[in-house]
């Protein structure tokens, strides 16, 4: 369904061109432009949380994938750069049962899972 928008009425005022609005019309317009304020002062907001979860989230995995901490992957893909928690030895399936290097391993399969999918 198309929407029908007003065609504004154009005047000449003092030798310049101008529109006419009516009173309605200019309210609409003062109105539109007040929630489009608002929305992007949210999503000025939205973009700046996106950044900084972005920055998180890359922090987060050059932190569990760096292969000098004590408690780097054990997995047998590991040294590729692909830790995969079900290849951890110490995994025995459960989070009660997960030494600190599997929970690492599962933290870097979740963020790496997270990057590859497409919204």
């Amino acid at each position: 369904m198309a929407r029908h928008h007003p065609q504004p009425r154009h005047i000449t005022l003092g030798g310049r061109e101008a529109v006419a609005l009516t009173v309605r019309e200019y309210e609409q317009l003062v109105a539109s432009r007040r929630q489009i304020g608002g929305q992007s002062a949210r999503v000025r907001v939205l973009a700046q949380q996106v950044k900084r979860d972005a920055r998180l989230l890359r922090e987060l995995e050059a932190l569990v994938a760096d292969p000098a901490s004590p408690f780097a992957c054990h997995a047998p893909g590991a040294a590729a750069g692909t830790p995969d928690a079900a290849g951890c030895p110490g995994h025995d399936g459960t989070a009660d049962g997960m030494d600190p290097a599997c929970l690492r391993c599962a933290i870097a399969a979740l963020l790496r899972r997270h990057r590859e999918e497409k919204p």
